[in-house]
């Protein structure tokens, strides 16, 4: 169905990266790959689709008049559906949801029953969850064979192994959660899984806390591991070298997560059903086993006016697209093809839907209230509990005359009369990563990664793209330029930044700005008034602490979060060093061995490739708490007597950091040297192999316009494996802002 002129005119809104995204990843593609559908098709499309639910309860709707107040919401983009509904809406697949849960039985049929379902849900464009408690501990012997078990970590490999082989719906990557109770007696091996960076990278795993292990580490009790099995205690641990443990991996590697298995199940709206026991790959949706959940999430940006030209929130607007998104989201249920027939029962059974915002970052820019403020934490309270009080009266208006949901009778709404609901849950957090980008607007309830960032595109050409509220305030109080842009790209963030304004560097805070105590009252102010839960990252600079992780995990369970994800910058790096937990130096010692003292056995570290008129350098940094300790240097193709040139010069940099020497003075010392043979290497000139040196380590450690010691507050870009381009941690995964591509585990 064709689109008219003025529908076409609202989509060419859409910025590059959106159009990259879209063609790349939703628009509809003929036999030989190519484009054969535009945006305004698409939301034609997935309208359409939606709107023939109507049918269901009153033959006379006007269903084109539904349709079109769909298209209206998706082509405004003050709602967006979750990605298998924008891809799969009236087309063949037809599987419309993100977010499932599958149980793993202790049998061989049952593990490998859940490992052909999720086969089945990644193809058609879900997320699969697991828990395997369920499985009996590693040794245990197998009543039927006579033989030994092998534990549910190496059941996961099988899960990973299998996902791997599966481009979702040729357009999403496979992602899973596996969750393990913390009293389970595999729960140190499931804690340090992850430790192996080439293993289960198609998981994102959380150890499932309870209530008595969170008081026992409060206490220094030890506390029973069960076996599932028997349900009897096979020993103890230490409650509290447990949680030191899963404070030490999550700092390491930024696995595994917390959930909160006791505040999920205090909120389980139909209990009489079950326990929930895991939840979708990032954490926002808990759900009964076989049960799955269609997510949405209205774009706040869409939501400003202007009285007596200062800007507040319409929430009037808000409350109609409220009502109108909720509606599209149980009609979604209802259009869906669930790929299991056990999964469409409980879906159709309890009709859970997860309404969630974007754009929340975007939003305070424009009412000029900073991220990491009280009024900031006021403001998301109010909104949330907004949102969860027309989504329930949206769903009890669609109950009067679609009926309750089927386990109504078994549900916490039977002794609440006010609240006949349609749906079990009506709000989730969710990560919103590429209909954010399609949106225009900020991801999630995350603030943003960068204010300005630069992208490389055709011929090696760098573009800076700024952050659209920010660049409109620049202009219009006329301190923008493009050198101030690159200068902010470079350092990622304006503190500090004499060429902004104070009161807007206050303002136009990111992520690495704000500290971990404001991120998790963040979350909290969204969970207080979240059926779900929420999804969000707390963000740490690379020279975090393990303490300051474990003061994150406090708080999460004292502000009774549903779950937590920290990451802390660089730590999902594929380092080609590795740390041994037994081997791993104190902070403590950090003063000891920066005097020039004995090197440690194991370090973290990178290795970066450049060009130089000798060869190909290939520079090896190894890190102590975050600060560069020693440097190994090779020259590919080279002779003797350059390669042998080059390893003196990373012994003798080697030394003086060793020896306390900071990083920027040796930089000063080496940049500039002048060899024989310059080359350009990324747009500027590499004079040397000692400059080539000098260039990694800037880029490290010292961002554009910082003094003495910045290194320590540097952040380490990725790069996204598709386009290039710098990818963001966010909502536990890694997000391409410019192509779209995801990643979790």
């Amino acid at each position: 169905m064709s689109g008219t002129n003025k529908e076409t005119e609202r989509i060419n809104f859409l910025s590059e990266n959106a159009k990259t995204v879209l063609e790349r990843r939703y628009l509809k593609k003929d036999a030989s790959g190519n484009v054969c559908e535009t945006p305004e098709h698409m939301f034609r499309r997935v309208a359409a689709h939606i709107a023939e639910a109507e049918k269901n309860y009153d033959p006379k709707t006007d269903i084109k008049k539904i349709e079109d107040s769909f298209y209206n919401l998706m082509a405004e983009f003050r709602f967006l559906p979750n990605s298998p509904t924008l891809m799969n809406a009236g087309r063949s697949l037809g599987q419309l949801a993100a977010c499932f849960v599958l149980p793993v039985d202790d049998s061989i049929e049952g593990i490998f029953e859940a490992v052909k379902n999720a086969a089945i849900i990644h193809k058609s464009g879900g997320g699969t969850g697991f828990s395997f408690s369920r499985l009996r501990p590693k040794d245990s012997k197998v009543g039927s064979t006579g033989g030994i078990a092998s534990g549910p970590v190496s059941f996961m490999k099988i899960f990973n192994t299998a996902t791997e082989q599966i481009k979702q719906g040729g357009t999403r990557r496979g992602a899973n959660m596996a969750v393990l109770r913390v009293d389970h007696p595999d729960i140190m091996s499931f804690i340090t899984c992850k430790n192996d960076k080439n293993e289960l990278n198609n998981f994102n795993i959380s150890v499932g806390v309870t209530d008595a292990f969170m008081a026992a580490v409060a206490q220094k009790e030890d506390y029973d591991l069960i076996d599932p099995r028997s349900g009897k205690s096979t020993g103890r641990l230490s409650a509290a070298a447990v949680y030191d443990e899963l404070v030490n991996q999550a700092w390491e590697t930024g696995d595994p997560g917390i959930i909160f298995l006791d505040e999920i199940n205090r909120f389980n709206t139909t209990p009489k059903i079950g326990d929930i026991e895991s939840t979708n790959p990032c954490g926002e949706q808990p759900l009964l086993p076989m049960e799955a959940c269609n997510l949405g999430s209205i774009n706040l940006t869409r939501f400003i006016t202007k009285k007596s030209n200062v800007p507040e929130i319409d929430y009037e607007k808000l409350r109609e697209t409220i009502h109108l998104s909720v509606r599209f989201l149980d009609n979604t249920i209802d259009m869906s093809r669930y790929p299991i027939d056990e999964i469409d029962q409980m879906v159709k059974g309890n009709r859970k839907i997860g309404l969630g915002i974007m754009g929340f970052a975007d939003l305070l820019y424009m009412l000029n209230i900073p991220y990491d403020s009280e009024k900031a934490l006021a403001l998301a309270e109010k909104i949330m509990a907004f949102v969860q009080k027309e989504s329930y009266e949206a769903s009890c208006d669609l109950a009067r005359v679609r009926g309750v949901f089927p386990n109504f009778d078994q549900s916490i709404f039977k002794e609440k009369k006010n609240l006949r609901m349609r749906n079990a849950t009506t709000t989730t957090i969710a990560p919103t990563g590429t209909l954010s980008i399609i949106a225009g607007c900020s991801s999630g309830i995350e603030p943003l990664f960068a204010l300005s960032y630069v992208r490389t595109v055709m011929d090696n050409d760098r573009l800076v793209e700024v952050n659209p509220v920010f660049k409109r305030i620049a202009v219009e109080q006329d301190f923008y330029s493009d050198a101030l842009m690159e200068e902010i790209a470079e350092n990622g963030t304006v503190k500090g930044n004499r060429n902004v304004p104070s009161d807007l560097r206050k303002v136009f805070v990111t992520a690495h700005d704000i500290k971990p105590e404001d991120h998790i009252k963040m979350q909290a102010a969204f969970q207080k008034y979240t059926d779900n839960a929420v999804s969000k990252t707390v963000n740490l600079p690379h020279n975090a602490t393990r303490q300051d992780v474990r003061f994150i995990y406090d708080q999460a369970f004292k502000t009774k979060c549903k779950g937590v994800t920290i990451y802390r910058d660089g730590s999902k790096d594929n380092q080609v060093l590795s740390v041994s937990k037994k081997q791993a130096p104190r902070e403590e010692e950090d003063e000891f061995l920066l005097a020039g003292k004995e090197r440690p056995q194991f370090l973290e570290g990178f290795t970066e490739r450049i060009k130089t008129g000798m060869g190909t350098l290939y520079i090896t940094v190894s890190e102590f708490n975050g600060r560069p300790f020693e440097i190994f240097a090779t020259v590919g193709k080279s002779g003797k007597s350059t390669q042998a040139k080059t390893e003196a010069i990373g012994r003798l940099i080697s030394l003086a950091l060793r020896s306390g020497i900071e990083v920027n003075e040796i930089i000063e010392q080496i940049s500039g040297i002048r060899g024989e043979h310059a080359v350009f290497q990324d747009g500027g000139l590499v004079y040397s192999i000692p400059d080539a040196i000098a260039q990694v380590l800037q880029r490290r450690y010292l961002p554009k316009g910082n003094g003495k010691k910045s290194y320590e507050k540097s952040l380490k870009y990725d790069l996204c494996p598709e386009c290039g381009q710098i990818i963001a941690f966010e909502e536990g995964c890694k997000t391409c802002h410019s192509c779209g591509y995801s990643r979790c585990g």
